[in-house]
C-alpha cells in the first residue's frame, strides 16, 4: 500500500477549564488516511470525533487549548507549522465541511458573492469565470436554478441546500484530504444518497481521500472503507467497517450498531413502536415495543384543506413582482387526536413551510387551517394568540431555540407568562422536567450547561407548558445521536400515550417515520404526491418519488453499498420558481387502499 496522505500519530487535546486546569477531551489518538480512502470516525456527541479533526487543521484557539502529538499532511507536520504556510494548505490542500452551513455562511452576503471569493482565494482566476465557476459548483451538488440562485442570500436556502453550498465551497480549491464533519446530519435521504455519491466519485476522479466525522451508522456502512469507533476521547475499536459491522467487540460499538433504526423493522406493526432503549456501557438492548392505541377516531384536532403558501420575489429599482415561489400549493389533510402525521420529503418541498403556515408562523396565501372550530388562516392578532394555546412547536435546532443568557426554567415560563398564568408557573417547571425525563434542579440551569439531547428535552417541556392539543415537529431529532434520538421518539410516544396529543411530524429520516408515525404524506415541490396509513406506503409505495425517497435510505450493512439505487427519474429537483400569472395544474388522486390516495403522475416521472 502506498504511504498514508495524513498521518495523525499521539494526538491528544485538552481545554482549559480555569484555574489553569486542563481537562483532556482527546487522549492519545492515532490513525492514518490514504490516497482515495474513506475513513468514518464514529461515535456520539462529546465523544472528541470533531475535536480530533479541528486539530488537525488548527483550528483550536490556542490561548484555552492545548495540542500535542503528531499530524502529517504527506511528510509536512502540520501542528507546529507557521500560521501563513498553514493558511495556504486549508482549503488547497485540506478542506473541511462544517455541520451547520448556517453559521459557516455569512448572512450579508449573497451565496455567489460568498463562493467566488473562495474560489478566487485559491486560484488565480477572473471574477467573471469565478462565477462561472461557482455556477458549475452549484449544478454538480444539485441545486437548481443556479444562475438565479448566486443572487440569494444563506436564508433564503433550506437547511439542506445551505450544505450543499458548503460542500460545493469546499470541493472548489481541489483538495487532497476532505474531513467532512457530520456533512449529510441535516440532509434528506435523497440528497444524502447523492452527496455520498458525489464524494465517491471525487476520489475516482481527483484522488481525494476522506475523513467522515458522523453518528450515522447507515452512512458509514455506505462509504466508508475503515471505520474508528470513539469514545470518551479514545478510539476503543478500529478496522474494516465490515469487519465492525459484522463482528463488533467492543460494547460500546454493539450499542450504536443496535440503536440504528433500519426500515423494515416495523412491518407487520399498523401502531407505531417503540425503539429499543441500549445501555452504552454494556451494549445491551432491551426488546422494542408496540407502541398503544392511542388514536382517537371522533375527535380531530386540525382540518387542513387547500392551504397555499407563496413567497413573492422581487426585482429592479421599483421592486415590482417578478415571479413567485410556490412553496405549499393546495395542500389537503387531517389529524386526529393521539395521532402523528409524518409529513416527508426533500428540502425545499415544502414540509417546514407547511408547518410555519398551520401555526401562522408564516402567513399562508389561501386555504383553511381548523383547530377547535377555528379557522387560524383568518384570524385576527387576539384570536390567534388564543388559538396558540392548542398548538406548539419544536423546532430542530434546541440551541437556536433557546436563549444563551435565559435559564431553563425561565425558557418554560415564558409561554406560561405571555398568557396570563403566572401563577404556580415554577411548580409547573418543576413537574415539566420531571414529564419529560430531567430532573426539577435543571430549571437553574442554562442551555450550554446541557447536551443536545437534553436542550431538546426541555423544548419538548416548553412545548407542552400551555397543555397544547397538536404539536408542529420539525425536525426534531434530525441532529441527534442515534441513541439519544431513540429516547427522545420514545419521550414522544409515552408523551402522546398519556396527553392523547397530536403530532404533525415534519422529518427526512425515513428509519424514525416509520417507527413514529401513525400515516404518512409524502411532499415534492409544495404538493403531497401520496398520504396514507404508515404500513401501507411503506410496504405499498405507488408515486415514482416515494419509492425513490425509500430506496435512498441508507442500509447499515457493507454488503449493501453496491446496491442499485432508484434515483434516475427526474434527478435534478424542479425549481418552485415561477411567473406571476402561472396557474397550477388541477390533480387527480386516486384510491390504491383504505385512507390510501395516490396522486397521477405525467411523463416526467417516467425514466
Amino acid at each position: 500500500m502506498t504511504s498514508p496522505i495524513l498521518t495523525v500519530e499521539n494526538l491528544s487535546v485538552a481545554f482549559n477549564v480555569g484555574d489553569d486546569r486542563w481537562r483532556e477531551i482527546v487522549n492519545g489518538i492515532s490513525f492514518n488516511l490514504h490516497e482515495k480512502e474513506t475513513v468514518a470516525i464514529v461515535g456520539e456527541s462529546g465523544s472528541g470525533k470533531s475535536v480530533s479533526a479541528l486539530a488537525a487543521m488548527r483550528l483550536l484557539p490556542e490561548d484555552s487549548a492545548k495540542v500535542s502529538g503528531s499530524v502529517r499532511l504527506a511528510d509536512r507536520e502540520l501542528l507546529t507549522l507557521d500560521n501563513e504556510p498553514m493558511r495556504r494548505i486549508r482549503g488547497n490542500e485540506i478542506a473541511m465541511i462544517f455541520q451547520e452551513p448556517m453559521t459557516s455562511l455569512n448572512p450579508v452576503f449573497t451565496i455567489g458573492f460568498q463562493l467566488v471569493e473562495a474560489i478566487r482565494l485559491h486560484r488565480t482566476i477572473s471574477r467573471s469565470d469565478a462565477r462561472a465557476e461557482a455556477r458549475r459548483l452549484l449544478e454538480k451538488v444539485r441545486i437548481s436554478d443556479a444562475d438565479k440562485r448566486l443572487n440569494d442570500y444563506p436564508h433564503e436556502f433550506s437547511g439542506g441546500m445551505r450544505q450543499r453550498v458548503m460542500i460545493a465551497m469546499a470541493i472548489a480549491g481541489s483538495p487532497k484530504v476532505l474531513i467532512a464533519d457530520e456533512p449529510t446530519t441535516a440532509l434528506d435521504v435523497t440528497i444524502q444518497a447523492e452527496i455520498l455519491d458525489l464524494v465517491r466519485t471525487l476520489q475516482d476522479e481527483e484522488g481525494l481521500a476522506v475523513l467522515f466525522i458522523t453518528h450515522d451508522m447507515g452512512v458509514v456502512a455506505q462509504i466508508a472503507d475503515r471505520t474508528l469507533v470513539m469514545y470518551q476521547g479514545n478510539i476503543v475499536e478500529q478496522g474494516s467497517t465490515d469487519q465492525i459491522f459484522r463482528r463488533a467487540e467492543h460494547p460500546y460499538t454493539r450499542a450504536l450498531l443496535s440503536a440504528v433504526p433500519r426500515l423494515g423493522e416495523s412491518a407487520g406493526h399498523d401502531r407505531p413502536m417503540r425503539f429499543p432503549e441500549v445501555d452504552v456501557s454494556t451494549g445491551k438492548t432491551d426488546e422494542p415495543k408496540e407502541g398503544s392505541d392511542t388514536v382517537d377516531h371522533n375527535r380531530t384536532v386540525l382540518e387542513v384543506f387547500d392551504l397555499t403558501t407563496r413567497y413573492p420575489i422581487t426585482s429592479g429599482i421599483f421592486n415590482r413582482v417578478s415571479s413567485n415561489v410556490h412553496a405549499v400549493e393546495k395542500v389537503s389533510f387531517d389529524l386526529k387526536a393521539g395521532e402523528t402525521l409524518a409529513l416527508v420529503g426533500e428540502s425545499g418541498c415544502g414540509k417546514s413551510t407547511t408547518g410555519r403556515s398551520i401555526l401562522r408562523l408564516t402567513r399562508p396565501t389561501s386555504g383553511s387551517i381548523i383547530v377547535n372550530g377555528n379557522d387560524v388562516a383568518t384570524l385576527g392578532s387576539r384570536g390567534l394568540r388564543e388559538a396558540r394555546r392548542d398548538m406548539q412547536m419544536i423546532f430542530q435546532d434546541p440551541f437556536a431555540s433557546l436563549n444563551p443568557r435565559r435559564s431553563l426554567g425561565d425558557a418554560i415560563k415564558e409561554p406560561l407568562y405571555a398568557h396570563g398564568l403566572k401563577k404556580g408557573s415554577s411548580d409547573r417547571v418543576a413537574d415539566l422536567l420531571v414529564r419529560v425525563g430531567l430532573t426539577p434542579d435543571m430549571a437553574k440551569r442554562y442551555p450550554h450547561e446541557l447536551s443536545g439531547g437534553q436542550r431538546q428535552r426541555v423544548c419538548i417541556a416548553r412545548a407542552l407548558a400551555l397543555e397544547p392539543k397538536l404539536i408542529v415537529a420539525d425536525e426534531p431529532v434530525a441532529a441527534l445521536d442515534a441513541s439519544i434520538k431513540a429516547k427522545v421518539v420514545n419521550l414522544m410516544l409515552d408523551l402522546q400515550e398519556s396527553l392523547q396529543l397530536a403530532y404533525l411530524f415534519i422529518s427526512h429520516d425515513m428509519g424514525v417515520v416509520e417507527r413514529i408515525s401513525h400515516r404518512v404524506a409524502v411532499m415534492y415541490l409544495g404538493e403531497i404526491v401520496e398520504i396514507g396509513p404508515r404500513r401501507a406506503v411503506f410496504a405499498n409505495p405507488q408515486h415514482p418519488y416515494t419509492k425513490r425517497l425509500l430506496s435512498a435510505v441508507p442500509e447499515a450493512d457493507p454488503s449493501a453499498r453496491g446496491k442499485q439505487r432508484n434515483l434516475s427519474p427526474n434527478k435534478e429537483l424542479k425549481s418552485p420558481f415561477r411567473a406571476v400569472d402561472y396557474q397550477p395544474p388541477l390533480r387527480a388522486y386516486r384510491t390504491v387502499s383504505e385512507g390510501h390516495r395516490v396522486q397521477e403522475w405525467g411523463s416526467e416521472w417516467i425514466d
